[in-house]
Order: structure tokens, then C-alpha cells, then sequence
């Protein structure tokens, strides 16, 4: 009987020994391992980028920002409710909304300006495949450019590709638009009003025209908003390969 029960210690022994050589090696595996993924990890943040990781990289950023700007402004309110982008009255009827305002239209001249902003609302919604296109369309040399340039040269890029395709797609949508929010009607309900007045100068306004550049105007503004953001905010760079090539822009304009 004592001879057995020395035999199970003994058994119990070695059998806790080795599991214990078989945790320890587990562990030192699994410490092996993770040392290895931050060094390998760090080493793909910190270093060059090839060209065409800095291609993928502005690619993959621009297409975050332009969708973030555009989205921000195909929605009710979008333009309204942003003063950065609000469409005023036009310059040349401004004059006019004071002198309006200053006899009690003011709902006259709030149903004009508000009806401005929904008809760029509806267009802003075209703004996003464009911007697309002429992302997947950039070469690696203007990817560099962009990457190394000033604080607006994605900005500067898309106003160079993309104002005149934004220009023939927003202007029958804010045709439209402005008919159906009755813009065109309370605009000429404006202007009827004012030119009745005696010595004034008679307002015209292409509203067309007027509404389709201040969309395209304000979606260059929230472009140029994101650009930034992804430059001077670490916080944005949501991946390895955006943390890699945008520090790499950081140290070579440090």
C-alpha cells in the first residue's frame, strides 16, 4: 500500500512539472509573438511608404473626407443650417432683401433664402460620385503632390478635375430644384416688389447659375475642412497605412 502511494506522488510530480514546462513554454510562445506584432507593427507605421502606398494612402483619406463633406450637405439643413456655406441672397439683391426687410417682407425674403439653401441640398447629393471618380482616377504623382504639398492640395486637385463635371451635373438639378422648393415664384415675388418701388434699379438674377456656383463653392469648403482634419489630426489617421504615410508627409515638411 505504501509503495503505491509513493508511485501516485511520484506520478502527480512529474505530471505537474510538465504541465507546468508546457505553460511556460506557451507563454514565452505567446510573449514571442506579441513582441513580435509591435515590432512589426511599429516598424510598418514609422517607416517610408512605397509610391504606392502613398497612392492607396491618399486614396483611402480622400475617399473618408469627400464622403464626410458631401453627406454633411445633401441633408436638410445641410447648407441652411452651416454658416460656413449658407446661401445668402445674391449680391446684387441684397439691396433689395434690406429694403424688403425694412418695410416688413421679412417672410418674403426668408422663404427666398431658404429655399436657395434646400435647392443645393438636392444637388449636393450628385457631389459624391464625382469625387469618387476623380479619386480612383489619380496617379501616384499627383497622390505625391497632394501627400507633400500645401494644407488645400487635395482641395486645390479636386477644383482643377472636378468644377466642371459638379457645374453640368448641379445645373439641372437646381433647375429643378428651385422650381419645385418655389424658389423661382419667391424670388419673383421678391423682385416684383422691390422694382415697383419708385427709383429703383431693376433687379434680374440668373438663380441657376447663382445657386449652382454657391453649392460647388460650399462643397469645396467642407472638402477643404476634411483635408485639414486628416493632416493635423492624429486622431483621424484610423489606419496603418494612413498613420504610415502621413507621418512620413509630417517628418518630411517637419
Amino acid at each position: 500500500m505504501k509503495k503505491i502511494n509513493v508511485l501516485s506522488a511520484c506520478l502527480l510530480f512529474m505530471l505537474f512539472t510538465n504541465l507546468k514546462t508546457n505553460a511556460q513554454i506557451k507563454l514565452s510562445d505567446i510573449f514571442k509573438k506579441v513582441t513580435e506584432k509591435k515590432g512589426t507593427t511599429s516598424a510598418s507605421v514609422t517607416g517610408t511608404p512605397s509610391s504606392l502606398e502613398i497612392g492607396q494612402g491618399i486614396k483611402e483619406a480622400l475617399q473618408i473626407g469627400v464622403s464626410a463633406g458631401a453627406d454633411r450637405l445633401a441633408v436638410k439643413d445641410g447648407f441652411l443650417g452651416n454658416l460656413a456655406v449658407k446661401i445668402l441672397m445674391p449680391p446684387e439683391a441684397q439691396k433689395v432683401e434690406r429694403t424688403l426687410r425694412g418695410i416688413g417682407l421679412n417672410k418674403l425674403c426668408d422663404n427666398v433664402i431658404v429655399s436657395l439653401n434646400r435647392a443645393a441640398e438636392d444637388a449636393a447629393t450628385e457631389a459624391k460620385p464625382i469625387f469618387i471618380t476623380a479619386i480612383k482616377q489619380m496617379t501616384l504623382a499627383d497622390a505625391s503632390n497632394i501627400l507633400l504639398g500645401n494644407n488645400d492640395a487635395a482641395t486645390a486637385y479636386f477644383k482643377r478635375v472636378t468644377t466642371a463635371q459638379l457645374l453640368q451635373k448641379f445645373s439641372p438639378i437646381v433647375t429643378n430644384s428651385l422650381s419645385k422648393v418655389n424658389a423661382t415664384k419667391y424670388y419673383s415675388d421678391l423682385t416684383t416688389q422691390y422694382n415697383r418701388l419708385p427709383l429703383v434699379k431693376p433687379v434680374n438674377t440668373n438663380l441657376t447659375e447663382y445657386v449652382t456656383q454657391k453649392a460647388i463653392d460650399g462643397l469645396f469648403i467642407e472638402v477643404a475642412k476634411e483635408e485639414l482634419k486628416i493632416r493635423g489630426n492624429i486622431n483621424s489617421r484610423s489606419t496603418t497605412l494612413l498613420q504610415k504615410v502621413f507621418g512620413y508627409a509630417d517628418k518630411k515638411k517637419g
